[in-house]
């Protein structure tokens, strides 16, 4: 389970971003997850909630992912599809001379702080 490692690496990113900002407490994180990665959305969040208690500044971070939609594209007829749905060979042309445009990412998008007003409201 690689998901674990990525959580951990995620933790990290997360503490270095807050201390060079001088923040005490995190309260979201939002990754940005290809549909094509190879990560498991369940099992990450299993993870995040374990290691996020960890660390105090992350320990009541709550997890968001976004899911990017994996698209190819077709050299032979210079089209763009929908990975999952069709795979390596084009839909359009039946042609195996494609590439992944996206849909294998893996970002933190977003590391947020609520204002302490927005607390209060």
């Amino acid at each position: 389970m690689h998901e674990l490692g990525v959580t951990f690496y995620v933790v990290k990113d997360v503490k270095k971003v807050a201390k060079e900002n001088k923040v005490d407490k995190i309260d979201f994180v939002t990754l940005e997850i290809g549909e094509v990665s190879g990560v498991i959305h369940d099992q990450l969040i299993d993870c995040w909630n374990w290691a996020r208690k960890k660390e105090t500044v992350t320990e009541s971070a709550e997890l968001n992912i976004e899911t990017l939609e994996a698209i190819t594209f077709c050299e032979d007829c210079q089209a763009e599809y929908r990975t999952v749905d069709y795979g390596k060979i084009c839909p359009y042309c039946k042609s195996e001379n494609t590439y992944l445009l996206r849909g294998n990412e893996f970002n933190i998008k977003e590391i947020g702080v609520y204002d302490e007003d927005d607390e209060e409201s």
